[in-house]
């Protein structure tokens, strides 16, 4: 991929303007190239900005660039779930994948529970695909590489990212590094845990209202931090009305990235900045402003769907 197409697709893609189907095809291909060579546990230096769930908001991941930093000035590590639910996931998963295969040290992309191809043909990206490319090639391409997406990135060593939280079938990271990533997103085990599961004021474990993954407490944190000499749990997943959440004495925080969700929710969102001696801070933000917008492809409200 000669690197001058490269740059001019990232700075289409930046416009909201899909690309063609063949240099889809060929995105896809060399960002699957690069997955392949990262590990289960992507091992990721500060200092670096750790982002939440974008579900195809596509105007206000650009608002978290201007927020955060552009890409790659700012070092970027998203933790899952950028399709589905609004009406931009093309554009914004595949600028994310663009920036990845122009960047690939700067910018860490994490599999969260809706790259998956079950669940991205109920909840929005197969059908945006076939409206926008007339086939479901792109929407296969995607689910491709999805499959060779890191399911946790480490940070400096003290600092597990993860997109839905702990399993317990997992009570080190070296379990994690073990586990056959490269398939859709099984309907239990360890690999669907990490993907789907959320922080509780419970004891132990608990099962979850999703129907997959399970509900933890901080008992389980503090067990999996002392086991693996880790300081914190950061995960996305949940809406959180303030765009962040502390919970278990600040060993676990929940960082939501999508402002407005569903275009109707009301909240804000927020970015997590690390510094190279792991101080952290949060930059909060509000939705695009509706003349930032473009006008979604398909008249249509926003869908009617929480999980």
């Amino acid at each position: 991929m000669v690197q001058s197409d490269l740059d001019r697709q990232i700075a289409q893609l930046r416009r909201c303007e899909i690309i063609t189907e063949s240099e889809v095809k060929e995105l896809c291909n060399k960002a699957r190239e690069i997955f392949i060579e990262e590990s289960n546990v992507q091992r990721v230096d500060a200092p670096v900005t750790i982002c939440g769930d974008i579900h195809g908001q596509f105007y206000d991941l650009q608002e978290l660039f201007t927020v955060g930093g552009e890409c790659p000035d700012t070092n970027y590590l998203f933790m899952g779930d950028f399709v589905d639910r609004g009406f931009y996931s093309v554009e914004t998963f595949l600028l994310l994948l663009a920036l990845k295969v122009r960047y690939p040290d700067r910018i860490s992309l994490l599999r969260g529970n809706h790259e998956s191809r079950q669940i991205t043909q109920v909840y929005g990206f197969y059908d945006e695909c076939m409206r926008k490319y007339g086939s479901a090639n792109v929407w296969r391409y995607c689910c491709d590489v999805f499959d060779y997406m890191s399911l946790v990135a480490i940070i400096d060593d003290r600092i597990l990212c993860v997109h839905g939280g702990l399993s317990p079938v997992v009570n080190t990271v070296d379990q994690i590094r073990t586990i056959d990533r490269k398939q859709e997103v099984p309907h239990e085990g360890a690999m669907c845990d990490l993907l789907w599961s959320d922080p509780e004021d419970i004891t132990g474990w608990g099962l979850s209202p999703r129907g997959a993954g399970y509900l933890f407490g901080s008992d389980v944190v503090q067990a999996f931090l002392h086991t693996n000499r880790l300081d914190l749990v950061a995960r996305a997943h949940q809406l959180v009305m303030e765009g962040y959440k502390h919970m278990f004495d600040k060993t676990c925080v929940t960082v939501w990235s999508a402002p407005n969700y569903c275009y109707r929710c009301g909240n804000v969102a927020a970015i997590l900045e690390f510094d190279e001696n792991l101080a952290s801070s949060f930059k909060i933000f509000e939705a695009a402003p509706q003349e930032a917008r473009g006008t979604p492809t398909a008249k249509r409200p926003a869908p009617d769907y929480f999980l």
